[in-house]
């Protein structure tokens, strides 16, 4: 059960601590660019840059649709898991897989699929609904995790007193479900904040769109760099909400719980058209997708099929995707453990620095990144290990979200068990804790590889000449509206997406019902 906590009073390891802060001052190099940036830019300057009408409208634009797609996701994601893991919904393994196929999808590929289909997709609407078709599985999947956790004899000692399901729900389960719906919506708005390839297809403006046009036409533009911080202040205030939200509860418990399943509840003659609506769905999500990419490479007139590039571009991506899905989850180790073990304000200020460079646009960590390399370690620019580097910063959250979902399952006194029978805390946390959370680290690492296999500026911008991937040859053939041209890219990237979606689904999968991973 949920009980109060309060800092663990345990004595931080320097080892972990020196780890944890490494961390933070890599994931901080961005904004420390930006803040630089910003005092050279002087005051008043940059009070005539920001006080325009268009910033205003930047301002509008970016704050709505983050709110509103925050808000639908987390709605459809609860509302969806929900349905598959408490309900006899027919078939419930398979809409399980269905509902989770959006994440092979990225979300340009998405906005190419709707626009290259209808043009009048486009605009808050068009926006809205492409970004929430694509991002509710964030919130869906550790939703879902959790609802399998949880021990059945909980929602049933509610019922025994009285409580219907639906104030079981709202007051038992949902509490329960605090860290993994903060945690996704967090990742969605942050994701927001720094989205450009479907909001430029969809020729809805916000500050990463606009950032971009500054950038193109001007490079490193002092309003350019103003917006920038603007994005640092709205992802601040994101991640003070969240942590506000989150409170100081832990969600641990030792054993398995009731050895069954919870009881589902009979849909009754909601069933079928629960079933439609969740079919519906799912043709939104994946089917639209699908359909385009088969129409353009059967139709398009500037189809081809470059077996060489498709293959140089196919291996690259996957070997990128790999080697910082495997830096970026080793990294979220010491920050997570650092949150969950060994609370206080360096463990949260270290947690919480990991976040900020998400809701920069990557042209901008590219930039903060060249600047930091040519500076300081110059035999490191334009070369494999900067770009890792930079996808590390960039979706760092996700691991971090995904890995201390796990670890606040994982039970302290396990730990302290371990320490009372001799065991150091090396081989505590070896031999005890990661294989508690073995599952949040696979799943935390397959959301990096679905982020890195689809990233595109930064990976322009830092890369070793002669380098290509998936997403910039897709991104080149598509912004020149060849779209036959930019489909065998895009089917590359769901096909190589795929794997990790499986992974997934597997790593969720396998959590136990009754209470343990």
């Amino acid at each position: 059960m949920t009980t109060a906590s309060a800092t663990t009073g345990r004595r931080t390891p320097p080892l972990l601590l020196a780890a944890g802060a490494a961390v933070a001052v890599l994931a901080l190099v961005p904004l420390a660019y930006v803040a630089t940036y910003v005092v050279v830019i002087g005051p008043v300057e940059l009070w005539q840059l920001l006080a325009r009408p268009r910033i205003g409208e930047l301002l509008r634009n970016t704050v709505t649709l983050a709110a509103a797609c925050m808000a639908a996701t987390a709605a459809l994601g609860v509302a969806l898991a929900v349905l598959v893991e408490r309900t006899d919904l027919p078939a419930r393994r398979l809409w399980h897989g269905l509902l989770v196929a959006p994440l092979a999808v990225p979300a340009f590929v998405n906005g190419y699929a709707w626009v290259s289909l209808d043009r009048s997709v486009h605009g808050f609407a068009g926006a809205f609904g492409v970004v929430t078709l694509s991002y509710y599985p964030l919130v869906y999947l550790p939703v879902v995790a959790m609802l399998r956790r949880l021990d059945p004899a909980l929602e049933e000692s509610a019922w025994s007193l009285g409580h219907s399901r639906a104030r079981t729900l709202r007051t038992v389960v949902l509490p329960q479900l605090r860290p993994a719906l903060l945690g996704g919506a967090l990742l969605v708005g942050l994701h927001l904040l720094a989205e450009f390839g479907a909001l430029s297809l969809l020729r809805f403006p916000t500050f990463t769109t606009a950032i971009y046009d500054q950038y193109g036409s001007t490079f490193n533009g002092a309003a350019a760099t103003a917006m920038a911080g603007v994005l640092v202040v709205l992802c601040l205030f994101l991640l003070l909400a969240e942590l506000r939200l989150r409170g100081d509860r832990r969600y641990a418990r030792v054993g398995r719980g009731a050895a069954r399943e919870s009881v589902p509840l009979a849909l009754g003659p909601w069933r079928w058209p629960l079933v439609a609506t969740t079919g519906a769905v799912v043709l939104l999500a994946v089917g639209v997708p699908a359909f385009s990419l088969v129409r353009w490479l059967v139709i398009g007139t500037s189809t081809q099929f470059p077996l060489a590039d498709l293959a140089q571009a196919l291996v690259t991506t996957v070997l990128l995707a790999l080697a910082g899905a495997v830096v970026t989850t080793l990294a979220a180790v010491p920050v997570v453990w650092l949150a969950v073990r060994h609370r206080g304000w360096a463990s949260t200020l270290i947690e919480r620095s990991s976040y900020v460079a998400n809701a920069l646009p990557g042209i901008v960590v590219g930039l903060a990144l060249v600047v930091a390399s040519l500076r300081l370690v110059p035999v490191v620019y334009q070369t494999a290990t900067l770009l890792v580097a930079a996808y590390a910063i960039l979706f760092l959250p996700r691991a971090v979200v995904t890995v201390r979902a796990g670890l606040e399952q994982a039970p302290v006194g396990l730990d302290d068990v371990a320490h009372s029978l001799g065991v150091g805390p090396l081989a505590t946390a070896r031999r005890v804790t990661l294989p508690l959370i073995a599952p949040s680290l696979g799943a935390g690492a397959a959301l990096v590889f679905l982020a890195i296999s689809t990233e595109l500026t930064a990976t322009l911008m830092l890369s070793p000449i002669g380098t290509s991937t998936l997403a910039t040859e897709f991104w080149s053939a598509s912004s020149e509206l060849r779209y036959g041209a930019a489909a065998p890219y895009a089917l590359l990237l769901v096909l190589v997406s795929i794997p990790a979606t499986v992974l997934l689904m597997r790593t969720d999968s396998s959590t136990d019902r009754r209470g343990t991973p």
